[in-house]
């Protein structure tokens, strides 16, 4: 049984370490190949490199890099290295990541004929056209939302304003989001003073926007859980179904109606939002007339939902 679950815990790390590596892939490439060229800046580390770079023309991922090492050997020190373990890869990977996007980059952009792209003041090739700023603005948030969203949901981390909600955390009742988002909007507000263009700002604060709401999307959906009060005379027969399809589990709850007086049974069921269908298909085939309620629940942690994860 030991042998077995750790088994279990490697493959399901080995998982998580796929996913995260392919949520920094998406970040990556919406990063610097949507948001650099028009000079957009974003929230995070990422985004703090990007105005150092507009600047003085620095690597983004060299100072990605410098800043997370003085960070993480910060962080290792507070939180452990149980907190650090993934956002170690996360911050390698992503360095890695952001130096190869930016030479693919810098490469369209050498072997493209001349008239095809618009080449930024930083060399780089705008994908969407002169005019395509709002245009690049979204797509780029979107593909970095989903990006991050990868990485949360693998309970990964990409360092930077990350560490310092969780440094503060611990030590302040202030919660990591108003941490992080007070943080991304004093970086992104802060590009004004090398870009001068308010205009550019604002894309900024809707790149932000746009990212945080793909990425709520992104966890919320892949944890969306709903729950099931089934009153019926043949809760049996809907019991069984359910536990062969969608191979579901439920409970049987001794209830008696207030008014009536009369002792039943009723069904008490935890499954995907995706399987609500199914299980209302099959409710209505065995009895149409039974009573049934459906709620959405935050969180179903356990054997065949989410793992659960505390940092």
């Amino acid at each position: 049984m030991g042998k077995r679950i750790g088994i279990s815990s490697v493959v399901q790390n080995v998982q998580d370490y796929l996913v995260i590596t392919f949520g920094l892939v998406l970040y990556a490439t919406g990063f610097t190949c949507f948001q650099l060229p028009y000079e957009i800046t974003t929230g995070g580390l990422a985004g703090a490199g990007a105005v150092l770079f507009y600047a003085t023309g620095f690597p983004v991922h060299y100072t990605f890099f410098i800043v997370n090492i003085l960070l993480l050997c910060v962080a290792i020190k507070v939180l452990g290295w149980k907190f650090c373990v993934k956002t170690i890869y996360a911050v390698f990977m992503l360095t890695f990541l952001l130096a190869l996007a930016k030479t693919i980059m810098m490469e369209v952009a050498a072997n493209a004929p001349d008239g095809t792209y618009v080449i930024s003041p930083q060399g780089l090739p705008q994908l969407v056209g002169n005019n395509g700023m709002f245009m690049s603005c979204v797509i780029g948030a979107s593909i970095e939302g989903v990006g991050i969203g990868l990485v949360f949901l693998s309970n990964g981390s990409t360092g930077g304003t990350d560490i310092i909600a969780a440094i503060i955390n611990k030590y302040r009742d202030i919660t990591l989001g108003r941490v992080m988002l007070i943080c991304d909007l004093i970086i992104i507000s802060s590009s004004y003073f090398v870009l001068k263009d308010w205009e550019k700002v604002v894309y900024g604060y809707v790149t932000l926007y746009i990212c945080s709401f793909v990425l709520d999307q992104v966890v919320n959906s892949a944890r969306q859980s709903v729950q099931f009060f089934i009153i019926s005379e043949k809760y049996d027969e809907i019991a069984r179904h359910i536990n062969v399809y969608p191979h579901r589990g439920a409970t049987v709850i001794n209830a008696s109606g207030f008014y009536s007086g009369k002792e039943q049974k009723m069904l008490f069921v935890l499954a995907k939002k995706r399987e609500s269908t199914i299980i209302f298909r099959l409710i209505k085939d065995i009895d149409p007339n039974a009573f049934v309620s459906q709620s959405a629940v935050i969180g179903v942690y356990g054997e065949g939902f989410d793992r659960i994860k505390v940092k």
